[in-house]
């Protein structure tokens, strides 16, 4: 069966200069711990010394450049598209008629949490799948994240921003007249944007939740509550629920909505800084039932965490919550669903809403909200495991889900 044929483009393999990494066990070497923060139930934040652990294994243990080869298996480019540096990933799609497939991430994601799915997504056929499933997978780092860096001064970038830059990359310069497009978190609205404003380019999208698209509009979009109390006859375990969800993004949506840079001029200084902040959702947003490592092992977080430090993406990547906001959303046009392209949703257990237990709960629950009438939903699936970091946790769910959605409309 051959692969895809090659991109108009040279590929260039990331390589991250050894200064930048001295620098780096430099800054690590030199931490200056606060007090009185020893604890390890998290009572006042991340854990403190799991974190001091890791942060070790950053400055004795991990290997950047093995993951860097292992990175670097995959075909890179670095385009300019419409003045915005772009980095993407890519894996030739190997089948009879591969689509082209645009995956986009979220935050605190990188690229790289796309790598559990990009080969079975390619190459269906080497995976015990149907060749005719295969996709030419295509991997971008979101603007101000990662190796798309650094991003222009004053540029408010946001996901719908994106999605238009996205269209061009798939578009005018790769040159396909139609693609396939995939996300969550962020990614998801991305997703979401390019099935709205370019329904027409599309076979259809695949998203990880399904939210509407005017999410961060609004004068409390820092607040999921949107500043309601808690009704007084929720059932107990609803409302223990609905605290912890609000408990779980509070504090992040508060800051990166609110006050980004604020925060970002320390976590841009300090290594440990930068790694306490990501730690902490990538432990509270997977479902790791008690241990970060069931998700992601300490090399792992390390890797996704270099990638942000070596770029000095923490201030870029976190205004877009902010941007999202000061920069809302408006339609492109008015037609309902909102999102014309057929969409395919993976729901997941760690992210039910309250009183909802089952998968099946977890769909109707979607069906009987507000945001179902924004969608041209067509295929949708719930799960009871995964967290918020969906082809990392379950891979093999979101690969069926998505090679689902995409079956007959290709």
């Amino acid at each position: 069966m051959a692969a895809t044929a090659r991109l108009p483009l040279e590929p260039t393999p990331l390589h991250v200069p050894d200064a930048v990494l001295d620098d780096l066990r430099t800054r690590l070497r030199l931490t200056r711990w606060p007090d009185g923060t020893g604890d390890r139930d998290g009572y006042y934040g991340v854990d403190s010394g799991y974190l001091r652990e890791l942060a070790d294994h950053w400055l004795h243990h991990h290997d950047w450049r093995a993951a860097e080869a292992a990175i670097n298996a995959y075909e890179h480019y670095r385009v300019d598209v419409q003045g915005v540096p772009v980095h993407f990933m890519r894996k030739a799609g190997v089948g009879p008629a591969p689509v082209p497939l645009v995956l986009t991430h979220g935050w605190p994601w990188t690229f790289w949490h796309w790598s559990r799915v990009v080969d079975p997504l390619a190459d269906p056929a080497a995976f015990g799948g149907d060749p005719a499933d295969a996709f030419d997978v295509i991997v971008p780092s979101l603007p101000g994240f990662g190796f798309s860096t650094p991003l222009p001064d004053h540029s408010g970038m946001n996901f719908w921003k994106v999605a238009d830059l996205w269209h061009t990359l798939m578009t005018d310069v790769l040159g396909h007249r139609r693609y396939a497009a995939a996300g969550c978190d962020i990614g998801a609205l991305v997703t979401g944007q390019l099935g709205h404003k370019y329904a027409d380019a599309l076979h259809a999208v695949h998203i990880g939740s399904g939210q509407k698209l005017t999410l961060f509009n609004g004068d409390r979009a820092w607040d999921l509550s949107g500043g309601q109390p808690i009704p007084e006859d929720l059932p107990e375990s609803a409302r223990r629920r609905l605290v912890s969800l609000e408990r779980r993004f509070a504090v992040h949506l508060a800051a990166q909505v609110l006050a980004p840079d604020t925060l970002a001029h320390g976590l841009a200084d300090s290594p440990v800084g930068l790694l306490s902040w990501l730690l902490e959702r990538w432990d509270h947003w997977s479902d790791n039932r008690g241990d970060v490592e069931n998700v992601f092992s300490k090399d792992d977080l390390l890797t996704h965490a270099t990638i942000f430090w070596v770029n000095n993406a923490i201030g870029t990547s976190m205004r877009y919550y902010a941007n999202a906001n000061r920069y809302p959303w408006t339609p492109s046009h008015g037609r309902w669903p909102v999102v014309e392209a057929p969409t395919g949703i993976t729901f997941v257990g760690h992210e039910n809403p309250p009183g909802v237990t089952t998968p099946e709960q977890r769909v109707q629950s979607w069906l009987s909200g507000d945001r179902a009438a924004w969608y041209d939903h067509v295929n949708l699936t719930a799960h009871e495991d995964g967290g918020h970091f969906i082809p990392w946790e379950v891979p093999g769910a979101w690969v069926d889900d998505l090679r689902r959605t995409f079956r007959g409309r290709r």
